[in-house]
């Protein structure tokens, strides 16, 4: 007789073999673990169609503490070039990402603020006084220009909760005023708050608090034009600048309050590990899995166009397989640290590889969900090779978006020493998200090398 996985009873770390009055300890066997523990790759099955008219969306995926650059980068460039021993793990999408080097943010200083900085590309000490200035990120000006024609404006993920301290955020996310906007890390409750519908009680209740909000916005503003007039002209454009913030946030509770009566798009959890834990190095490959799934299925349902997601916080966080990922960022150029960062970023791309697949997989109009999908994949940091943390040729690569004019399969590759800014970069994929503009952060114009 089969005996269930569910009541499986593991066997003891203690179980030694007997015999001819010897004791051998067993080395650590899978039947030891719990069998609910032992969570399988994940079973989600895309949908062959998209529903959604096709539109621009975009997603920026950051890593943490650099890659081990050596194996990053490719040894030639152009359209024929070879992908690296890294890169390699992305071959079957070759054609479709393209490999950008020696980029970087001229204006930072590097080191492990790197998630702070990657979609800003700040300096984060330009006000005299002041240890810590952020500036607007990337997705939030998209969000600003296409936000109130989805649901969610844009979603904010990462492995920890929250916004982080300054110089480690947890979130890549900043608004006018440099806030940084708390990133969401549970899949359940993520999946829930894009796909449960809401009941009558909970639909007051979330009137509500937006009526709350927009009580205590009110008086904010109220009580800031008193303030005004005693204010010189320095304070008053700091106050406007804040002012600014408090409005967006109107305007943001504004647009949640127009969704209300529009019912959330019916998905299936079906395959789904929501229960999946980041910090848990057992559970990590499954978790950056489903919380992929959750953004594959957010563009499918149109409920967002415009996703951040730190998969690791900086001078933290673990490698897929639940590896020390900071101390081999310090690798001092030892051999042995390299092969086993190198191992981190290829376990990286294995799950970046998978959620490419379920784009590509999946029909859109007279291309796939990756042809209207731009996915910007990188670090803010480069641990170079002897370990130096710098913001100079960064890790980065562009995939899908084809449908907007993104040219791929190719290498394109800058003199680190030149320094190009990767602001530049941003500024294309923005301009291809709709938004009217010729410059952001520090960019010097669009990457016309990518279009």
């Amino acid at each position: 007789m089969r005996i269930s996985p569910l009541f499986h009873t593991p066997i003891s770390r203690r179980t030694l073999l007997r015999g001819a009055g010897v004791s051998v300890a067993l080395p650590f066997l899978e039947a030891m673990l719990p069998r609910p523990l032992q969570a399988a790759p994940s079973t989600y099955k895309p949908v062959a169609k998209s529903g959604t008219k096709p539109t621009p969306r975009a997603i920026f995926c950051y890593v943490s503490n650099g890659v081990n650059i050596l194996d990053w980068v490719p040894g030639t460039q152009g359209k024929d070039y070879a992908l690296s021993p890294t890169l390699a793990t992305l071959q079957e999408h070759q054609s479709r990402f393209s490999v950008l080097s020696g980029l970087g943010h001229p204006r930072c200083t590097g080191g492990h603020s790197g998630g702070d900085t990657w979609l800003t590309g700040a300096d984060l000490r330009s006000v005299p006084g002041k240890e810590y200035t952020n500036s607007l990120s990337i997705d939030q000006l998209i969000a600003e220009k296409i936000g109130a024609q989805t649901r969610f404006p844009s979603l904010e993920l990462s492995d920890t909760s929250g916004t982080g301290a300054a110089l480690h955020s947890s979130t890549l996310a900043f608004d006018r005023n440099g806030t940084p906007l708390p990133a969401e890390n549970h899949p359940q409750r993520l999946f829930e708050r894009l796909f449960v519908p809401e009941n009558a009680a909970s639909k007051e209740a979330t009137l509500k608090r937006y009526a709350e909000k927009r009580s205590i916005l009110d008086e904010v503003l109220g009580e800031a034009k008193r303030l005004e007039k005693q204010l010189g002209r320095s304070d008053q454009q700091k106050l406007g600048e804040y002012l600014a913030s408090v409005r967006e946030t109107e305007l943001r509770v504004e647009r949640q309050a127009a969704w209300i009566d529009v019912p959330r798009p019916v998905v299936s959890s079906e395959g789904l590990q929501l229960a999946s834990r980041p910090g848990d190095a057992h559970d990590r490959p499954m978790w950056l899995d489903v919380m992929l799934e959750i953004c594959y299925l957010a563009f499918v349902t149109d409920v967002t166009r415009t996703i951040t997601f730190e998969w690791a916080r900086e001078a933290g966080g673990l490698g897929v397989g639940g590896e020390n990922h900071h101390e081999l960022s310090h690798h001092g150029g030892d051999a042995g640290m390299l092969a086993k960062l190198a191992a981190v970023d290829r376990g990286y791309l294995a799950r970046l590889n998978r959620f490419l697949s379920l784009l590509h997989s999946t029909e859109e109009g007279s291309g796939t969900l990756l042809d209207h999908t731009m996915v910007v994949y990188g670090s803010g940091m480069n641990s170079g090779p002897r370990g130096e943390h710098s913001p100079k040729n960064l890790p980065l690569l562009v995939a899908g978006g084809g449908a907007w004019g993104l040219k791929h399969g190719q290498h394109i590759a800058h003199p680190p020493e030149k320094h190009p800014p990767l602001s530049n970069v941003l500024l294309t994929v923005a301009q291809k998200m709709g938004v009217d503009t010729g410059a952001f952060s520090d960019s010097t114009g669009s990457f016309s090398e990518l279009v």
